[in-house]
């Protein structure tokens, strides 16, 4: 019996989350979303379960297994339970080699050649800081060269994350490193300032479009080719085998001579994939 508290809630210090329980949650995780979830990250899973089980007013984490696997559990539960199960660590400008080179070297490159409309997909956009981010850059290199025009898909698994990318509102803290001229131009301050809350400005969203997508999917319902495609700290989640899978469906989609940067702690050694190595986790398609 789960330990209830005077409240009537889960006492987190007490209920758990059985061995049999979570495996049966992690195979799912791992088949459907390709997360590799080991048995160490048992009690990560059963922290992050409670929440929801206190917002369902369930008693046990048997019970909620038992919702999540029914018909209505799946139909109503599934985008909730995948905000729970994946990490949405993401910051303005993170890993800002990636974002020099688009800037220093993609951009001219592409200029040069004759290129008029960039496009360019966020493959685990998150929030949205990472699109934004890609979109200043873009934003501020049209500036010098107006001939210049792009496009920009931002696709993830959670459509909570999705939903406040598409609204664009942040804490002001997370607006800290960029610099100041940069805050001035792109992001709007709440009136109310008892918030400390930013908006971008629609400068900055405007030719941005965002859908949900699974990188699991046999076929990505994706029809266009891109320049460029950032997939940044997700591989990390998934086995070898399926890195290799996700960066070859990846490559369909990202056109001849085309940029792929993956996040800092990844790597694509010794996987055969259609991509040549430019510098550190910045490839190029061959």
């Amino acid at each position: 019996m789960p330990a209830i508290n005077t409240n009537g809630e889960v006492d987190c210090f007490k209920a758990e989350l059985s061995l049999s329980d979570f495996k049966t949650f992690s195979d799912y995780i791992y088949s459907e979303f390709g997360i590799k979830m080991p048995e160490i990250k048992r009690i990560m899973l059963q922290g992050r379960l409670l929440k929801r089980i206190r917002e369902l007013k369930m008693t046990s984490y048997s019970e909620y297994k038992n919702y999540f696997f029914s018909p209505e559990g799946q139909k109503n539960e599934l985008y909730n339970f995948l905000s729970v199960i994946t990490t949405n660590k993401t910051d303005f400008f993170r890993e800002p080699v990636h974002f020099d080179f688009l800037s220093k070297e993609v951009l001219p490159q592409f200029v040069a050649k004759g290129g008029r409309n960039i496009k360019i997909w966020s493959a685990a956009c998150s929030s949205g800081e990472e699109l934004y981010t890609i979109s200043i850059v873009l934003n501020e290199f049209i500036e010098r060269n107006p001939q210049l025009s792009f496009s920009l898909l931002g696709t993830d698994i959670s459509s909570n994350v999705l939903d406040k990318a598409v609204h664009g509102v942040y804490g002001e803290k997370s607006i800290e490193g960029i610099p100041l001229m940069l805050k001035k131009k792109y992001f709007l301050k709440s009136k109310d300032r008892k918030k400390a809350m930013v908006r971008v400005t629609p400068q900055l969203q405007k030719n941005i479009s965002l859908k949900y997508l699974n990188l699991m999917d046999a076929v990505y319902d994706i029809t266009e080719k891109y320049d460029v495609i950032f997939c940044r700290n997700v591989l990390i989640y998934f086995d070898r085998e399926t890195q290799e899978k996700v960066i070859n469906k990846l490559c369909r989609h990202l056109a001849d001579g085309g940029y792929l940067f993956i996040g800092h702690s990844e790597s694509m050694a010794n996987m055969s994939v259609p991509l040549t190595n430019i510098q550190p986790t910045i490839f190029k398609k061959i």
